[in-house]
């Protein structure tokens, strides 16, 4: 029997942090059949109580890549002077 996931997710210590904007924990969830990388950051209110700050980015959406700018190419003959 394989295991239902469905609904649950977990969080690792993020041993890869460099700033204090990278998060404290990473890790994924699955929420109704969707997989999200989910990120914590662990922050402190003002009377001093810690809690869990979290993100999620969805794993099937992945940011573009940037094309490298096409050049365009003259023909000789549009130039005017050869």
């Amino acid at each position: 029997m394989q295991y239902d996931n469905t609904n649950s997710g977990v969080l690792f210590r993020n041993e890869k942090k460099q700033t204090e904007k990278h998060p404290d924990f990473t890790g994924s969830i699955n929420s109704e059949g969707r997989e999200f990388f989910l990120s914590a950051w662990v922050n402190e209110s003002k009377d001093g109580k810690k809690y869990f700050k979290l993100a999620l980015s969805p794993k099937d959406e992945q940011k573009p890549r940037q094309q490298p700018a096409q050049q365009q190419s003259i023909p000789d003959d549009d130039i005017p002077f050869n």
